[in-house]
């Protein structure tokens, strides 16, 4: 039971992102910037491989050769000439390489992809089976050496120096002397010190902290980057606005030369920058990804405005200082003003990542989102996706809720999106001392609403909230974002400006905390019981919102074991749509103002007490949550595959090419991403891949006297 959770069907279901008529709409030189824009984001993508595992750079390179020299219907046909069955093509990956066309023209350079990365890419070792530190999962964020302690040690490092995390690794060793020596390695084209270079210059150096020695570099991912910037110079040709170009100028002076302040300042013109009718955000954006929670991995979005739902957004956006005085917490525990971000809703054109959401709110830079303000994206054609759902596929729910569940789950999604990204990560003050002692917040008249007491904690200067919450701090923003959409989908007001009244509006409410109450169920498949920890930020999020609203008690929620009629073991999950109000808002209302104070007030052991109490797993009854994994496992369906288009230049004009929602269809976008210098992306991945390969020995794998 506990591997099937790693293993993926064949056939695993695989949509594509509709885009069509947003692209449409653009004029010759809005296409162009979205062009480059993709460009510069697909670039910047693949640094995402070097952040993950360390086969997973040959991974790529070895699909991308084999799909280079035979499309995968060539592929299929040339396999089944040599003797394989249907059967053992969809099975035996390993023959199915080696007797390839590209094993035939390339036979020692496929070989060695495939031995650098075959064994590992099956490998159910336990630490091989999820991201974390050390002895407890895999990360190429740290050496395989470092521990949690590093990473701790590293980051008040970083503090001391005023140094963000986001576009960094670290790298372990032993020096001569015997004490530690990490290498703080920043992602940008340079690894050479311009003479012009005076913002990174005084930063590159040797130091000595808390007996350890300290070393920051450059030039991580640097070839990667190279051609980042090299989209972004031609993007700024076609910018719209000069918000626009100083965005894309101080974009590139960040990638160039590892500069997080950069990136801040341009961040700051793309806040400036409102309404664009083609919208995109790159750089070391989301940190769910880092086992302490600091490291950002790239990102990079481009997408187009969908006028209809953005309409509803304005709206929201307009009422948003009326719904703020709605949440749970004094007025001093929310921003001295609210400022009044873009609100759209965009059919994306591309999402480099690992994964792409239904919704963003950015810049993630505390000091710009409590002083300068944000941006909310809701991106309509991914929810679209999300939205298809088969009664028969549905699980865990009453057979009663199924057909409500499918009428509403899009349209209650909608209003939990806007809710979350806009008023649940807008909402809320940080308390701050700065370098120069000034408080942001009155110590003598602020009081803690759970203490009743005067302010005891709060934030110093340089420390932000995921250097001070770290581990948790992803998961517990998400929680408080998600508990914000639940509670303010309540308010009448809320549901007019979406569109729904009457017994529509209760629907939607109760299809949207229902929806979350499933969430939180599903998410055990994200627990990893051998570790004790949670793998992904919002599912965690999730499971510890169906604990509050289970505490709340009096029969709001139920989960029960039973039996599915396949004879094998199944639940079902209860919401009592007219406990809601009664006992679900009051329960949520004390969970969100502790939630609040603890993050306004920095107090990280109230916060890590309060999360990861409700976050723990156990099988203590009534819902025994590890006899639950095991049932959410067996009745699981896998993630959906999404498929995006590509552009390409033609001339002067911009083509738009889609892919069928197939397996196949996918691959061939990813064959077609880059038509040019395919061949020259994989050597740089596995250099880079090889160059750093030391690195990633475990403790117990590492020869004695060596790191």
């Amino acid at each position: 039971m506990a591997d099937t959770q790693y293993i993926l069907p064949n056939d695993i279901g695989v949509s594509s992102l509709d885009c069509r008529e947003a692209f449409r709409l653009l004029l010759p030189a809005e296409r162009l910037y979205a062009h480059h824009l993709s460009r510069a984001a697909w670039y910047g993508g693949l640094a995402v491989l070097l952040q993950t595992s360390p086969e997973a750079p040959y991974i790529y390179a070895l699909l991308s050769r084999l799909f280079r020299a035979q499309d995968p219907d060539q592929l299929r046909q040339h396999a089944l000439a040599e003797g394989l069955t249907e059967e053992e093509y969809q099975e035996k990956l390993e023959r199915v390489i080696l007797g390839s066309k590209a094993a035939e023209q390339h036979p020692e350079e496929v070989r060695g992809l495939w031995q650098a990365c075959g064994e590992l890419m099956f490998s159910l070792e336990s630490r091989l089976r999820h991201l974390g530190l050390g002895k407890e999962g895999i990360t190429t964020y740290f050496s395989g050496n470092c521990t949690m302690e590093d990473a701790k040690l590293a980051q008040d490092f970083l503090d001391s120096q005023n140094l963000s995390a986001y576009n960094t690794r670290l790298f372990k060793e032993v020096g001569q002397d015997g004490k530690p020596c990490y290498e703080v390695r920043l992602a940008s084209v340079l690894s050479t010190e311009p003479i012009l270079d005076s913002e990174m210059n005084s930063k590159l150096k040797s130091y000595e902290f808390q007996g350890s020695n300290f070393r920051v570099t450059r030039g991580d991912y640097a070839p990667i980057l190279q051609k980042v910037v090299e989209h972004l110079e031609k993007a700024k040709a076609y910018a719209a606005t000069s918000h626009q170009e100083q965005m894309l100028a101080q974009y590139i002076e960040s990638f160039t030369h590892g500069s997080i302040e950069a990136h801040k300042k341009g961040s700051r013109f793309w806040i400036q920058d409102k309404s664009p009718i083609v919208e995109s955000y790159i750089g070391f954006i989301e940190s769910y990804r880092d086992p302490f929670g600091s490291r950002g991995e790239f990102e990079g979005f481009v997408a187009m405005v969908n006028k209809a739902m953005s309409a509803k957004f304005e709206w929201l956006v307009a009422s948003a200082e009326q719904l703020l005085k709605e949440l749970p917490w004094p007025p001093a525990f929310e921003k001295d003003k609210f400022l009044t971000p873009d609100f759209t809703s965009l059919d994306v054109l591309t999402f480099a990542g690992s994964g792409i959401p239904a919704g963003i709110n950015i810049p993630n830079y505390d000091d710009l989102r409590q002083t300068e303000g944000f941006k909310n994206v809701s991106l309509g054609n991914v929810l679209a996706v999300a939205y298809a759902t088969q009664r028969e596929k549905l699980t865990f729910l009453e057979e009663e809720d199924k057909d409500l569940y499918i009428r509403w789950k899009g349209p209650s999604f909608d209003v939990q999106v806007g809710l979350h990204e806009l008023l649940g990560h807008g909402s809320g003050k940080l308390f701050v001392q700065d370098e120069k002692g000034a408080f942001n917040f009155d110590q003598e008249t602020v009081i803690n609403p759970e203490t009743g007491e005067q302010i005891q904690s709060w934030y110093r200067s340089g420390e932000t909230w995921d250097s001070k919450f770290s581990t948790i701090a992803s998961s517990y923003e998400e929680c408080r974002a998600e508990s914000v959409g639940l509670y303010l989908c309540l308010n009448p007001q809320v549901l007019e400006i979406f569109g729904f009244e009457g017994a529509d509006a209760e629907d939607v409410v109760y299809v949207n905390w229902l929806n979350m109450v499933r969430a939180g169920l599903l998410a055990l498949e994200f627990y990893t019981p051998e570790a004790s920890s949670w793998r992904q930020a919002h599912m965690q999020a999730r499971f510890v919102i169906l604990r509050v609203l289970l505490e709340a008690g009096e029969g709001l929620v139920t989960v029960t074991p039973t039996t599915g009629s396949d004879g094998r073991p199944d639940a079902q999950v209860h919401l009592d749509r007219n406990k809601i109000r009664t006992v679900g808002k009051p329960a949520l209302e004390r969970f969100l103002r502790r939630l609040q104070v603890l993050k306004s007030t920095g107090d990280v052991a109230g916060g890590r007490a309060l999360y990861e109490g409700y976050a723990a797993v156990t099988d203590a009854p009534p819902e025994c949550f590890l006899s639950l994994r095991d049932t959410v496992l067996l009745r699981k369906e896998a993630r959906k595959l999404i498929v995006q288009p590509n552009t390409r230049l033609k001339g002067s004009e911009v083509q738009l090419l889609e892919y069928e929602a197939s397996a196949a269809g996918l691959i061939r976008s990813f064959s077609e991403r880059f038509p040019e210098d395919g061949p020259e992306l994989e050597e740089i991945l596995t250099q880079l891949a090889t160059a750093d390969a030391r690195f990633w020995k475990c403790p117990s794998e590492t020869p004695s006297g060596q790191a």
